[in-house]
């Protein structure tokens, strides 16, 4: 909002300081968040990464689990030896976090499964296969674990960009353009003010010389 749309008064004059004094208190606000945002960012980051890399070292495990498994029973039989699939269930639940809802998993169904707790006997299908199939189980159950840590690096970067760029908008651009139209104010309320003393003056004199 700028300064042109109040009068150009001293009424005027002084709800604009106000307009301006808001501004950089929101400014003061958005810096404290963007701290805070800071600081919760380099706490979390490192737990994600480590999730991260817990989950791409169990998936390059799995994979290799798997093509020996595909080398040991092809992939027709193999596809085979998965049926039926399954589902797991996921439950998420939200947190707040300086005002960003923040998703994790609030529970899920049983992911690992002992050999006795499979559809498929392990000796039906043999042990490559078996073992792929627990590697994976194992993945999933990383993945559902690292989610929550890297969604909230996530979201945290998004509001950290957010806030940089609204205390830029104000420090850059809102503050100068208020603080130049506060001076322009000031300056002609100013000039209007000593013309009215000189006409003032030359009124007086006026009155003087006919009196």
């Amino acid at each position: 909002m700028s300064t042109r749309s109040v009068p150009r008064t001293r009424s005027g004059l002084v709800r604009a300081s106000a307009q301006l004094g808001r501004v950089q208190k929101g400014r003061e606000l958005l810096n404290r968040k963007r701290e805070a945002l800071i600081t919760e960012l380099f706490k979390s980051a490192r737990p994600a990464l480590n999730a991260r890399q817990d989950v791409e070292k169990r998936a390059s495990e799995a994979y290799n689990a798997l093509l020996h498994a595909l080398a040991a029973r092809g992939q027709l039989t193999l596809e085979s030896d998965a049926w039926p699939g399954r589902e797991i269930t996921v439950e998420l639940e939200h947190r707040q976090i300086w005002g960003i809802s923040v998703p994790s998993v609030a529970s899920h169904s049983p992911v690992v499964r002992a050999l006795t707790g499979r559809d498929t006997a392990a000796a039906a299908i043999g042990p490559a296969a078996a073992q792929t199939a627990s590697e994976f189980e194992r993945l999933v159950e990383l993945v559902l674990e690292a989610l929550p840590k890297e969604q909230l690096v996530r979201r945290l970067g998004d509001a950290l960009a957010k806030a940089t760029r609204q205390v830029n908008t104000l420090q850059l651009r809102v503050e100068p353009a208020l603080t130049a139209e506060l001076s322009s104010l000031r300056r002609m309320l100013e000039e209007r003010e000593r013309d009215e003393r000189s006409r003032l003056r030359h009124v007086l004199r006026r009155r003087k010389q006919t009196g």
